[in-house]
């Protein structure tokens, strides 16, 4: 049923389906794996960028109260859908899924995914507050841990590559740490290209694909910081997801 959903583009029931698979017990194949990152990739991804959109409205329409209070209604709704999703997958990952990883690989893929979605919640959380500070240090822990396990994979390796890409935008756009994002996807980026002679064409294509995205973001992130802007929390620099 979530292959169905899933080639019927319909993401919503991919999530139902695939948290049901999460919680059978058992540890989810390669394909399972992506297909639950898939689900929440769209659901979460959709209502990020919807939240983005009405967020900048919010800003454009302060002037009017009228209009303001409207558009900071339907920002919370998202808010909440977006929280709720996020906390979804954040339970079936501690609860279920990371407990049964049996190698590093598996290990970085859901580690990776749980430093996203606490770096989702931090996005969208008022950045003096409670809310923002838990998720954005528990984002921050998870990927540290995930980087950690990393180690045992090749610096070529696409859920590597991915975790350095996501790290760093945290770095960037949560933290604040505009030279450790800098120097993480740097480092990454130079320890692949310096063993990319050594892999074979399928893994030198995906690796190059990542590769190409810590470029586009270290270019962007190093203009940035020459001209002496804050680091964008805008969603402009690209991730793996």
């Amino acid at each position: 049923m979530a292959r169905l959903a899933e080639q019927a583009v319909r993401y919503e029931d991919l999530v139902e389906y695939m948290k049901r698979v999460a919680l059978m017990g058992s540890e989810l194949s390669l394909d399972e794996r992506n297909l639950l990152s898939v689900a929440y990739k769209n659901s979460v991804g959709a209502r990020r960028q919807a939240w983005r959109a009405i967020n900048q409205l919010e800003t454009r329409e302060a002037s009017k109260p009228s209009v303001a209070a409207i558009i900071k209604d339907y920002r919370i709704k998202v808010e909440v859908e977006l929280n709720s999703k996020c906390t979804e997958i954040l339970n079936t990952l501690g609860g279920e899924l990371i407990p049964k990883a049996s190698n590093p690989e598996v290990q970085v893929f859901y580690l990776k995914m749980k430093g996203d979605y606490h770096r989702y919640l931090a996005e969208f959380a008022e950045r003096e507050s409670a809310v923002y500070g838990k998720a954005a240090q528990d984002a921050a822990e998870s990927y540290e841990m995930a980087m950690q396990s990393a180690q045992a994979l090749p610096p070529t390796h696409a859920i590597r590559l991915g975790l350095a890409l996501n790290f760093s935008v945290f770095y960037y756009e949560v933290f604040g740490k505009p030279e450790k994002a800098i120097e993480l996807a740097r480092s990454s980026f130079e320890a692949a290209h310096g063993d990319l002679s050594n892999v074979d064409q399928d893994t030198y294509k995906e690796a190059e694909q990542i590769m190409q995205l810590l470029r586009d973001n270290l270019q962007l992130w190093q203009s940035d910081q020459a001209d002496g802007d804050a680091p964008r929390q805008d969603g402009t620099t690209v991730e793996d997801f």
